[in-house]
């Protein structure tokens, strides 16, 4: 193996390292505050919130001018909130369910972006914005900024769930009983909305928009499989994807592109995106207590012990004889 392949195993490039603290960073959050998002069945708001933000960064851009990164989080942010603010509004105020307000929100905000986007493209300077790496992410163009950027939005979501963890366990688990003992439950409902707007902004220059909500979505699934207590499923929920970010990110420095590529690897965002697949195929198959393997095994067992059962009552009812028969 070359040279250039080794300085990446053993994060001997700074580029790598840059990728890799802000994409580490970034599945620690998301792993952590996917956990709340998806017992709280608000999975699927952080893919609207996504989609709804690349109309904000259009917006950013034409107010600034120029790729400022914390210019164009804040519009993303903006019109996250603002979507996320729609779809409350759609369901409180109109007949039309959640799922459909998300879908209403995810297509019309998605649409306007795009429409924004093209229109910066067309623009003598457009071609320099690089609108279209909030789309599909592009992690390799991160820079020292961006990821402490990405550590401070980090930073903030762990400390508001460390502070507050008892009170989304409540509302996770049970929201009446929560409102009940006077807990501000609209309040966290917001909050917890704000949390995963935040991690989804920050996400949009690593995976994009489209890849997002899997960082959200599937390490806490996976988690689920591994436990029933919510303390060790976060945990475990930041670990894999931390883990798979951190596999992603260096499986897309050391593959080659496909021939004639610009890019000398694959894209960062779909490698983490896999991985975390991947980790969430493992946890299906194989947790302890609610994988596959293990259903299938005690139902082996089960359907074993039954028929050593029947074999023998059979034997025991030979044994008496036809006469203690009843």
């Amino acid at each position: 193996m070359n040279t250039e392949f080794w300085d990446i195993i053993l994060l001997k490039d700074s580029t790598t390292r840059t990728v890799l603290a802000g994409t580490g960073l970034l599945g620690l959050a998301a792993g952590v505050v996917g956990s709340f998002a998806v017992l709280r069945r608000r999975s699927l708001v952080g893919d609207a919130i996504a989609h709804a933000s690349l109309p904000g960064v259009c917006v950013a851009y034409f107010i600034v001018g120029e790729r400022n990164f914390v210019a164009l989080l804040l519009g993303a942010m903006a019109f996250g909130l603002l979507g996320a603010a729609t779809i409350a509004g759609i369901r409180s105020l109109t007949r039309i369910k959640e799922d459909a307000a998300i879908g209403l929100v995810l297509g019309g905000f998605f649409g306007l972006g795009i429409v924004l986007s093209t229109i910066i493209q067309k623009q003598s300077s457009g071609n320099r914005a690089g609108l279209d790496s909030f789309i599909f992410g592009k992690a390799a163009s991160m820079v020292a900024s961006d990821s402490w950027t990405i550590a401070g939005v980090a930073a903030v979501i762990l400390l508001t769930v460390g502070v507050l963890f008892k009170e989304f366990r409540l509302l996770c688990f049970d929201r009446e009983f929560a409102a009940a003992e006077g807990r501000p439950v609209l309040f966290l409902d917001l909050l917890l909305l704000a949390l995963i707007t935040l991690c989804t902004v920050a996400g949009l220059p690593a995976v994009g928009v489209v890849l997002i909500a899997a960082l959200l979505i599937i390490p806490a699934s996976a988690a689920r499989f591994w436990t029933e207590n919510l303390t060790v499923m976060v945990l475990i929920s930041g670990a894999i994807a931390v883990l798979a970010a951190v596999v992603g990110t260096i499986a897309s420095a050391v593959i080659p592109g496909p021939p004639g590529s610009l890019s000398r690897g694959l894209p960062t965002g779909p490698c983490i995106t896999l991985a975390a697949a991947v980790l969430f195929l493992a946890s299906m198959f194989l947790a302890p207590r609610r994988g596959i393997v293990a259903d299938v095994w005690r139902l082996f067992s089960l359907r074993r012990e039954l028929a050593l059962q029947k074999a023998l009552t059979q034997a025991i009812d030979q044994g008496r004889g036809p006469e203690a028969r009843p």
